[in-house]
């Protein structure tokens, strides 16, 4: 699905050398090369303040710890979706509110987003999914009416420009109060480990923010705030510094695919492809930077997507189903609150997406090939 091989191949002397430095200078922790990757992130995301942090999961949990969301408060956030998106929410002990997502675009519905808010209602989580940029401008509108928090998990869509109504251009994860990401080596900007980050624009949260992820400490021993230990290494930082250049290219390079893909696809009865939330209405065109494609997901709506997998597996390509269960039917997130036929386009959307390989490093033949695949399979 990925080729982290091929992309190291093209950095590998600034990567070797970055690290050999860090082992060099023994500083592991919150060394040189986090403070400098903090701020090199914080000018590409155009945010006041960087926080990094141990894994993307840890950067949502200590976003809403920072918010001073208590237990009970409900919090409202897509059910298609991956689970780490939900599973803070249940660890802090607040109350997840699961909504449908858009059959287009696969982001979280805006009316069920209305429909979900509750005098106990507090945050939004958003999440920008297979990399496309939610819609920020309505779920902002809303926030605001309903004086919401607004977390926006970012884990699939670092780079992404979100266009507002106005024109104005924001990147995704510095348009709520605080937003997060993940840096699994898989991901758009990725590292040879686990790493994360959160951003704000919020002064006084990010002062919270840099005390809960290091055991809740501004002073050595004195602990002001209850804490967590989540930070970034030195190496991981070391690697995420060589990445970030290169990132506007990577995310260029996977719309390209994506068009590829799609080009080929185009017209084939039973497939349709990933669309999006923009002016165009098309997040695959010339113009359009809104869609970074974390994956290329397509949806198989006349044939067998299990059977897919297989004929797929047999062939030597790789493919994922992101996801094959919503999160309302999860044990972990069971709830006899909610009723299925709140869920109607998760609960399709679950019998029908494929996601193809996207990364960098695809070319043509893989292209032609994997296409080709698909559409034999689909049309016998």
């Amino acid at each position: 699905m990925v080729d982290l091989k091929g992309q190291y191949e093209h950095i590998k002397e600034q990567v070797n050398t970055s690290v050999l430095d860090v082992i060099e200078s023994t500083a592991f922790i919150n060394g040189p090369e986090v403070q400098e990757f903090q701020k090199e992130l914080e000018a590409y995301l155009g945010v006041k303040h960087v926080i990094p942090c141990a894994n993307g999961t840890d950067a949502l949990q200590i976003a809403m710890m920072g918010l001073g969301l208590q237990p009970g408060d409900e919090v409202i956030t897509a059910d298609f979706t991956f689970a780490a998106t939900v599973e803070v929410i249940a660890l802090l002990q607040l109350t997840p509110v699961l909504v449908d997502v858009d059959p287009v675009n696969f982001n979280v519905d805006i009316e069920a987003i209305k429909k979900a808010i509750t005098p106990k209602t507090k945050a939004i989580v958003p999440v920008h999914l297979f990399g496309l940029a939610a819609n920020m401008d309505a779920i902002m509108e809303l926030a605001k009416e309903h004086n919401l928090y607004v977390i926006e998990d970012n884990a699939q869509g670092i780079g992404a420009n979100y266009t507002s109504k106005d024109g104005t251009k924001i990147k995704t994860g510095g348009i709520g109060h605080v937003g997060s990401t993940s840096f699994f080596p898989s991901k758009n900007l990725g590292c040879y480990g686990d790493g994360g980050a959160i951003f704000t624009n919020d002064d006084e949260l990010a002062h919270t923010l840099r005390g809960i992820v290091n055991h809740g400490m501004y002073v050595r021993y004195h602990h002001d705030v209850v804490g967590v230990n989540s930070r970034l290494d030195s190496i991981q930082a070391a690697v995420l510094r060589a990445k970030l250049p290169h990132l506007d290219a990577y995310n260029a390079a996977r719309r390209n695919a994506a068009r590829k893909y799609s080009q080929a696809f185009n017209g084939v009865e039973g497939i349709i492809v990933p669309t999006g939330f923009c002016d165009t209405g098309n997040c695959i065109c010339d113009v359009c930077d809104c869609h970074v494609f974390h994956q290329y997901t397509l949806r198989i709506t006349q044939a067998d997507r299990d059977a897919l997998v297989k004929h797929l597996n047999e062939h030597d390509i790789p493919c994922g189903v992101y996801y094959p269960i919503p999160l309302h039917l999860q044990k972990a997130y069971a709830d006899d609150r909610y009723n299925e036929a709140d869920f109607s386009v998760t609960n399709q959307l679950v019998k029908e997406v494929i996601s193809l390989p996207m990364h960098t490093e695809l070319d043509d033949e893989q292209i032609d090939f994997i296409t080709e695949t698909v559409i034999k399979f689909v049309s016998k």
